[in-house]
């Protein structure tokens, strides 16, 4: 299990492949509130840890380094992919439909597995069907 330090380098360093602003990442160590991530690491597994108002709203833990980072990853591309749909809106199309493709264009220049996880979860959503 890495250490929180290295983990949070290993999140930067993947934020950077993406250009993703530093306040789309988690925090490490400490929660700002408000909803924003923050991921820690115990004897249990790697935490992705919600609060909001004060309240813990979620706190997921993994065993598996690639299911933390594909969450914390997810969550990044998810936001990255939001911006860009909204500047690149086609009139008439379901706004998912871009917003999903680029999630997923995002992903695949991180891991390929990802994209593919998330390319089934999209096509859940718009289409219903698993």
């Amino acid at each position: 299990m890495l250490a929180l330090g290295a983990l949070e380098a290993v999140v930067k360093a993947l934020g950077q492949q993406l250009d993703a602003p530093p306040e789309l990442l988690p925090t490490f160590g400490y929660n700002r509130d408000f909803a924003y991530p923050e991921v820690r690491v115990s004897q249990a597994g790697y935490h992705w840890v919600i609060v909001e108002r004060g309240r813990e709203e979620e706190n997921r833990v993994f065993a598996q380094l690639d299911e933390l980072l594909y969450q914390v990853f997810e969550s990044v591309t998810f936001s990255l992919a939001s911006s860009y749909e909204l500047r690149h809106r086609i009139e008439g199309q379901d706004s998912r439909i871009l917003l999903f493709a680029r999630q997923v264009a995002l992903l695949a220049q991180l891991d390929a597995s990802w994209a593919d996880r998330c390319r089934t979860k999209a096509d859940f959503y718009l289409t219903g069907r698993p």
